[in-house]
Order: structure tokens, then sequence, then C-alpha cells
């Protein structure tokens, strides 16, 4: 999104832009509302599965479940999205998925509502969520010049994250005055504002119109995403070690609501606050994303907040004060997201348009193919040993041994990869058109 803040030299590129701002804020709000009411679900959803079994193994299953649609579906619906309307294709997604999170306080109004449904909800969730997020993906390089990408992905990265931190303390504050599966209703209604603003956008997600390209059966599709991401230096060691960053990080994320009643002793209300916490720090590191990227290069700034994130998951986890807990969670997220938004803004940049949606699922699929598995040997791990500190401690020395080891691959020196300006210009009046 391009803020008032943001300088741009000249009438001449503002006037360029100017159709574009009002598509970015309609773009911009109503995912911004949608995440609000998405944060609260991410927190409501595991704290009603902890209420129902008290398990580190149902919390394991819950991920587990929220992210096998990746492995199963990934590529086919990624190479799918590049073969139609991305905006109308995330506009009944987004109606799908205000449907199938409603049945949960449904069925919990007549009593039908078991941890098995939760699943069956969370699988169907994230099997939407494929399509959606492999055209927004590729929607953002439609709205923003390619020099904006770092910049515009940290802005709505902090937006998001923004609506995070409200979400778990809106809960928070009324977990006691309303039954938890009622915050689900809010999430719906947020996905269904989303697809109201997309509505709203006149710009095309798409560079090319579908008819344009000569279309191939989708299997060579997906086997276009695959060559492509594994041919390139930069995009398959992206993946090679987000692979097994996910399989060794996850279990901080999935078990943070049995860490924080074992090893902080905290009720439901300082839960939902160490879940804002989380937030409160994505927002401020991806609003740094954009100054430190143009300061510092790919490695510095990526991999250099990967392993500070590790050292600080060390750190989190022998803490015993819920305050200094708080303030390391915070940290520790934030870097995470900075990571991220480098990565996801260097694919972006290196990424032809008309590839972005399968290699954006190629590229998640092959780095979350590792979390059902690492979700549930992290909660094995926990029920094994019995000593969560542990297997936070380990987790946190991993993550950054794994980030260091990178450092001496293509991600080293990633910019040496980055298209030429005479080979982003054409991508650039396409976006544009």
């Amino acid at each position: 999104m391009k803020e008032a803040h943001m300088k741009e030299s000249g009438a001449e590129k503002l006037s360029a832009v100017s159709h574009l701002k009002r598509d970015f804020w309609y773009y911009w709000t109503g995912q911004t509302i949608s995440n609000l009411g998405s944060s609260i679900t991410i927190f409501a959803l595991p704290l009603l599965v902890y209420k129902l079994t008290g398990s580190a193994i149902n919390l394991g299953i819950t991920t587990a479940v929220n992210l096998l649609p990746y492995l199963l579906f990934g590529l086919v619906l990624g190479a799918w999205t590049d073969r139609v309307d991305r905006k109308r294709l995330m506009l009944f997604t987004d109606i799908a998925r205000a449907a199938v999170i409603a049945t949960i306080p449904i069925f919990a109004r007549f009593g039908l509502l078991s941890v098995l449904w939760i699943y069956a909800v969370g699988f169907i969730h994230s099997t939407l969520t494929i399509c959606f997020d492999a055209g927004e993906f590729a929607a953002i390089p439609s709205l923003v010049k390619q020099d904006d990408l770092v910049t515009a992905n940290g802005r709505i990265q902090a937006s998001y994250s923004a609506a995070s931190i409200a979400g778990p303390l809106l809960a928070g504050l009324f977990i006691t005055l309303l039954p938890l599966t009622s915050f689900m209703y809010l999430d719906a209604g947020s996905f269904l504002i989303s697809a109201c603003s997309l509505l709203l956008i006149k710009v095309s997600f798409n560079a090319e119109a579908a008819g344009q390209r000569k279309q191939k059966h989708i299997l060579n599709d997906i086997m276009e995403g695959l060559r492509y991401v594994f041919s390139q230096p930069v995009l398959r060691n992206i993946s090679i070690m987000m692979a097994l960053v996910n399989f060794v990080d996850i279990t901080t994320n999935a078990q943070l609501i049995l860490f924080a009643k074992q090893r902080l002793q905290a009720n439901d209300t300082q839960v939902s606050w160490l879940y804002a916490a989380g937030s409160l720090g994505i927002v401020a590191l991806s609003l740094l994303a954009g100054p430190l990227r143009k300061r510092w290069s790919f490695s510095p700034v990526a991999l250099g907040a990967l392993m500070l994130a590790g050292l600080f998951t060390v750190a989190f986890a022998f803490t015993p004060w819920y305050w200094l807990a708080f303030i390391l969670w915070a940290i520790s997220s934030g870097l995470g997201i900075l990571f991220n938004i480098n990565t996801g803004s260097l694919r972006q940049m290196i990424t032809p348009n008309h590839l972005l949606g399968r290699v954006t699922s190629v590229a998640r699929v092959l780095a979350w193919s590792a979390i059902p598995l690492g979700s549930m040997v992290g909660a094995a791990a926990i029920a094994w040993t019995g000593n969560i500190v542990l297997v936070y401690s380990l987790i946190g020395i991993l993550t950054f041994l794994i980030a260091f080891s990178f450092s001496f691959t293509a991600l080293g020196h990633a910019e040496r990869y980055l298209p030429t300006k005479e080979e982003q210009a054409p991508v650039a009046s396409e976006s544009g058109s």
C-alpha cells in the first residue's frame, strides 16, 4: 500500500499511482478487518481445544490438521489459481470461509460441537485459505511498484498485526462475558467485509488475461512451478531452510497456551495478552522492514533476524516471570515476521507475475511440509519429557543454528540473483496496465 509518508520524487510519480491508491486502501481495509476477526479465532480456537481436552497432543493435532491441506492440495490449487481470475477467486473464498467458521458457534449452540468437528473446520478452512493466499500474494505486485514491495509488504503486515493485537485483547476482555465459541461469528463477519472490499477494487490481480496464455494441463503448470523453485538457488534455499525452521519452531506457537498455563501460571486473559504481545512485536518489526532492508542487504536483515529470534526463544523458555515472557515473546515474534517479510518480498521480486500463484504454493508446500510432523513431534516431546522448558530451549538453539548454516548458501548473497532493471520493466508495465 502506498502510504502518504512514503516519499515519491516528482508529481509524475504521484499521478501514476493515484488511481491505484484508492484500490490499495480498499484492499488494506478489507484485509485488516478480516485479520481482526481471524486473530480472535487464532486465540480462541486453541484455547477451546485446550479447555475440551487439556492435552498437548490435541493441541499438536489442531496445528497439524490446519497445515495438512497444504501438503495434499497446495500444488494443485496454486497452479489452478494462476489459471483463473484471482480477484474473483478470493471473493468467493472469503464467502466460503465465513460459512465454514460460522458452523462452530452454531454446532455449539445445539450441543453438537466436538473436537473432531473443530479439526474438520480447520482442515476445510485451510484448504480455502490456500486459494486465497495464492491470489493475495500475486495481488500485491499488481498494486505496487516492484521497488516498493518490501515497504508495502511491511506496511500491510503491520496493519494486519495491529488488528492481531486488538483481536486477542478484545477476546480477553469479553471471555468472561461471552461463550468462547461466539467469537467465531466475528471472524465470519470479517470475511464478508473482506469480500465486499474486493468488490470495490478496480485493478486486476492478473498481469495478463487468461485467454492470452496457452493453456496447458494443470500438471504441467505444477511441474513448471516446481522446476522454477528448484532451479532458482534463492527460492530453493528459502524453501529448504523454512521447512527445517518450521519443523523445529512450530511447537512454540502450537503449545503457547500450554506453556502459558504451566510455566507462567497465566489465566485466560493473560494468555490473550501474550497472543497480543506477539502481534505487537510483529507490528514494530514490520514497520522497520522497509528501512532496515534499504540500509542493509538481505542476509544481515533476514538471517540475522532469524538467528536473534532463536536466541530470544531460549530466553523465553527459561523465564518464570510473565511480564518478562511478554516482552521476550513480542521480540521473538517480531523478528520471525521480519524474516518472513524479507523472504516473501524477495520471492515476489524474483518470480514472473504469471508464475506467482503456483510458485507461492510450491514454496509453501515445501516450506510447510514439515509442520504437521513437527507439531506432532513437539507435542510428543513435551508429553514424553514432561519438561516444556527443555523443549522450547532446544527449539531456540536449533533455530539459530539453521539460520547461521544457510548464511553460507545463496541466501548469503541473494542480491546477486535479483532481476536487472531491464528485466523488471516489462513486468512493471504489465502490472500497471
